[in-house]
């Protein structure tokens, strides 16, 4: 297994684990938006950053702007937005879950079409990595842009709609 599928493994977990309720919850689904065949992000599944105390920060955000903690089980309810899931999940500052130190954050996009996303960021020259495997809250994909900012493409499935 390569070291960026692992990472993606860990992140299906996370985001699994937070988006769990969001079936049980009746998620709508946003309406398309946009024109043409063009594939679009569909929303924010989640955003990681790095923390000095990442329990603490969640905490501090739980507290002061209402932004729940990621759950530790599928039972929990995550933080949604009007939009639907959104994993918001600081690490500890010294993680190698972004790759290169000096990068900060790494944002996941909720998408509708993987399998299309994926060809048409392939069809402009982008390097885009598939993770093979179907997680119980869908499939995923890895990306950079062009500083090297991770990025993460998510297709909600399973237990989770997104």
């Amino acid at each position: 297994m390569s070291k960026s599928s692992d990472v993606t493994r860990r992140t299906a977990i996370r985001v699994a684990i937070a988006g769990m309720a969001a079936v049980g919850a009746g998620a709508a689904r946003a309406p398309r938006q946009g024109a043409g065949d063009m594939e679009r992000v569909d929303g924010i599944g989640g955003f990681f950053f790095r923390a000095k105390d990442p329990k603490k920060i969640a905490a501090w955000y739980q507290a002061n702007l209402g932004i729940t903690t990621v759950p530790d089980n599928y039972d929990n309810q995550p933080w949604r937005t009007a939009a639907g899931t959104t994993v918001f999940a600081p690490f500890k500052e010294d993680t190698k879950y972004f790759g290169d130190p000096r990068l900060q954050w790494m944002i996941n996009f909720r998408v509708r079409d993987i399998d299309k996303m994926v060809a048409q960021l392939r069809k402009q020259g982008i390097t885009v990595e598939l993770d093979p495997e179907v997680y119980p809250n869908g499939r995923f994909a890895r990306l950079a842009d062009p500083e090297g900012n991770p990025i993460q493409l998510w297709q909600p499935g399973g237990k989770d709609r997104g």
